[in-house]
């Protein structure tokens, strides 16, 4: 399979806040309307009898498109990872989605609940130190405070293969 058919490009807003992934074939169809721009772009060209094109990795539409804000995103292991960028919020480390764990900041044994606010990425070292502590119990600091995400891209994003190339699009 080539590069082009596996490969997803974030669509941002006019205004760089991200609303959707969409395949290489339609961000090259928005691009060639001038409905977007390139913003991030691939080592590689997209290539015909005419011209030459760089692989987009992230667009711009030229237009704001509005976005109802009340969307629910649902509250999942993939969606949590997503928005805390596959990092550990205790320690740092990005060790891989297999070695990472979620984690209830106050420990549901404590009347923690399973809200947005309340669960964190972690990896598994710092989830056993933690244990059935809080952070501060356990001498751990959030490296971010835990929050709903305000995009529905996060949604989508976390469907898709990550790319190091969103992460400063995707602050939620």
């Amino acid at each position: 399979m080539s590069a082009v058919a596996q490969h997803s490009v974030l669509v941002l807003n006019a205004t760089y806040e991200p609303i959707n992934v969409v395949s290489v074939q339609r961000a090259i169809v928005l691009l060639l309307k001038e409905k977007a721009e390139i913003v991030e772009a691939l080592n590689e060209e997209l290539r015909s009898a005419n011209w030459v094109m760089p692989l987009p990795a992230v667009i711009r539409l030229i237009y704001y498109v509005r976005i109802p804000r009340r969307l629910g995103i649902p509250l999942s292991r993939r969606t949590v990872l997503a928005r805390d960028h596959y990092t550990c919020q205790y320690c740092g480390e990005t060790p891989g989605r297999a070695e990472l764990t979620v984690d209830h900041v106050i420990p549901r044994s404590r009347g923690g609940e399973t809200t947005w606010e309340n669960v964190v990425t972690a990896c598994q070292r710092c989830n056993v130190r933690k244990g059935n502590r809080t952070p501060e119990e356990a001498g751990l600091t959030l490296r971010n405070r835990p929050g709903r995400p305000r995009f529905i891209a996060l949604a989508l994003v976390s469907q898709s293969v990550p790319n190091e190339i969103w992460r400063k699009y995707l602050i939620y």
